[in-house]
């Protein structure tokens, strides 16, 4: 599976995964899933970070991260899908989790990375207590297959004892635990007796899970992956990220000393978010009159274009770019992607990226006649779309030159986080950049969960 289709599939397809009652794991894309784990176990599993990946796509990897043995990785990809693991737990509902820790049941999986996954959440999640009064039943099935049935009613009779830490407890059970101190309340809560079911039936992905749900379920996973953006409710050209807004300025003929030092800082800011990338892209970049736009919606769409070439340029190694059309502070004329794509290929490039409002007025059809003959030409240079927008509910229906190419569009500078990772994985120049963004997305991640834990031992 190549990472571009697989990052496709992980950021569109929101099917849950469901445990009907007595029934089989329903887990329509397993076989994909599984392929991707066998291709490569640790860029399948950071892909999970990736912005923009659904919860559903994350919860099926840590599902088949958790349910395929490690025997034969080393140590270093062990310790990242550990710790990918626990960000996952935490980032994502956990009605999410529950399905997924009773599907691990359910298939039978119960490696030691397993164990020790199943019983951090269960035990040490920041909303523990609150989980266990929701889904008691649920969680001690989990509990119990984690360890074992006889282990674990064998913990619980000697935590009812008054046992904290002998010998056996800490073999079975706490060697698994950031924070061993929480486990003997909860172990106890999870063996207490069922509180009574409420009278009306749970639906939805968490109730086809496990038992009904005695007190509501916290939905809010305990660590946040995506921001969500709130789209203001007018979309000016000023409201799109710093960047474009300082450069809708300097077209309109502001103070340029200030606004270019500004312009330098935001972009700066904007290109310390990512590793640098090594290797060359070529971008055709569509400066046409209908880019510049006109009355309230004038220099919008070409400004954010501009504000991603800027960014380009400080991570790239290399950026050549090649304007069709006019240039960015002189719009005119028409649009000419096809010329601009064989003028990209020429300069050797890892990557073309064509950034267009998608209005090919010039030759209509030339953009597509062009691309699908470069395979046949031997060229396997990789040639993405990236559609430059005014809102994300722009109307595409007449602006998609050339359908068979891969295509995202962006109207905000928060678009960069995911567009970036999105361009780059296209080319095998892109495979160790997007490693080394995603592992240090992990990094932080997994502080903000020490963080977490450290607060919970406190």
């Amino acid at each position: 599976m190549d990472t571009p289709t697989l990052l496709a599939h992980l950021q569109t397809h929101d099917t849950p995964l469901t445990l009907p009652r007595g029934g089989t794991l329903r887990w329509d894309d397993a076989d994909l899933h599984r392929a991707a784990h066998a291709a490569g176990p640790e860029h399948y599993a950071l892909l999970a970070l990736a912005p923009g990946t659904l919860p559903w796509q994350r919860a099926r990897v840590l599902l088949q991260t958790l349910a395929a043995s490690q025997a034969g990785l080393d140590d270093a990809t062990r310790d990242t899908l550990a710790r990918l693991a626990r960000v996952l737990t935490l980032a994502l509902p956990p009605a999410h989790v529950i399905t997924v820790l009773l599907a691990l049941r359910r298939l039978r999986a119960n490696h030691k990375h397993t164990t020790r996954t199943v019983l951090r959440f269960v035990l040490e999640h920041p909303d523990a207590d609150a989980l266990i009064a929701a889904r008691r039943p649920a969680l001690l099935d989990c509990f119990e297959h984690a360890l074992g049935k006889t282990a674990a009613r064998g913990c619980a009779r000697r935590i009812d004892d008054g046992d904290t830490g002998s010998d056996y407890l800490r073999r079975r059970l706490l060697r698994f635990l950031a924070v061993p101190a929480a486990a003997p309340a909860r172990v106890q809560a999870l063996y207490a007796a069922a509180a009574p079911a409420p009278a009306h039936t749970a639906t939805g992905a968490g109730a086809a899970a496990g038992a009904g749900a005695a007190r509501p379920l916290p939905d809010e996973p305990a660590l946040t992956l995506d921001t969500a953006r709130r789209q203001p409710s007018t979309v000016t050209a000023t409201n799109r990220g710093d960047i474009a807004a300082t450069l809708v300025h300097l077209y309109r003929g502001g103070p340029a000393e200030d606004l270019y030092a500004a312009l330098g800082r935001y972009v700066d800011d904007a290109a310390r978010a990512f590793p640098r990338f090594a290797g060359t892209v070529a971008l055709v970049l569509d400066a046409s009159a209908s880019m510049r736009g006109y009355g309230e919606r004038e220099w919008a769409v070409l400004s954010q274009a501009a504000a991603l070439r800027m960014l380009l340029s400080r991570v790239c190694d290399r950026l050549e770019v090649v304007e069709v059309g006019g240039d960015e502070r002189a719009p005119r004329g028409a649009t000419d992607l096809a010329t601009g794509v064989l003028d990209a290929l020429a300069a050797g490039p890892d990557l073309v990226a064509v950034v267009s409002d998608g209005y090919e007025n010039r030759f209509p059809g030339d953009l597509a006649r062009v691309t699908a003959t470069l395979p046949r030409a031997g060229v396997t240079t990789p040639v993405v779309f990236c559609h430059a927008l005014f809102t994300a509910a722009d109307d595409l229906t007449l602006r998609r030159p050339d359908p068979s190419l891969p295509q995202r569009g962006f109207w905000h500078q928060d678009d960069f986080t995911a567009l970036l990772p999105w361009m780059f994985a296209h080319c095998p120049a892109g495979r160790p950049w997007l490693r080394t963004a995603l592992h240090a997305r992990l990094d932080a991640l997994d502080r903000q969960a020490a963080d977490l834990t450290t607060a919970l031992a406190a």
